[in-house]
């Protein structure tokens, strides 16, 4: 690099302006760059994400209340009210609950979403995801169509 002594009017006085041409093109080179390459990096695939929102649970007497945990040994134990059930009396007791419910509102005809009983599982924090699968799957196929999950609230730090 070379230094200029001397200017138009006589000056001894060097010159001290900066020569900015390398750095604008630097600054376009590098946004070419980033313009090619964050395509690239930043691949999605295009979902409508639900929205949370924390509703209070609203109990109704016909209401299943189920609990799912696991003993030592791994093993899934499921609860109806406090009465442990295994999977086959859990189908069995869960179809029973709707036929009664339906014949209560007078048949088929009367029957909606609404009014129908809803599930309600309280699952512990250490149970394997396989025993509430089973257990959401055993309501299914016994005709529930609203599954809830109960969680505590989170409270306020302290």
């Amino acid at each position: 690099m070379s230094m200029s002594v001397g200017g138009e009017g006589g000056d001894d006085a060097p010159m001290s302006d900066i020569n900015t041409t390398p750095l604008v093109d630097v600054m376009l080179v590098l946004l070419i760059i980033f313009l090619i390459t964050v395509p690239v990096v930043i691949q999605t695939i295009p979902l409508k994400l639900p929205t949370v929102r924390n509703e209070p649970t609203t109990t109704k007497p016909q209401n299943v209340n189920l609990s799912v945990k696991a003993d030592a040994a791994g093993n899934c134990q499921v609860f109806w009210g406090v009465q442990k059930v295994s999977s086959k009396e859990l189908l069995d007791r869960s179809v029973q609950k709707l036929k009664d419910e339906i014949a209560k509102l007078g048949g088929m005809s009367a029957v909606t979403p609404d009014n129908l009983p809803e599930a309600h599982i309280r699952g512990d924090v250490n149970v394997p995801y396989k025993c509430i699968g089973g257990v959401v799957s055993t309501l299914s196929s016994a005709g529930f169509l609203k599954v809830g999950f109960i969680s505590e609230p989170i409270g306020p730090s302290t």
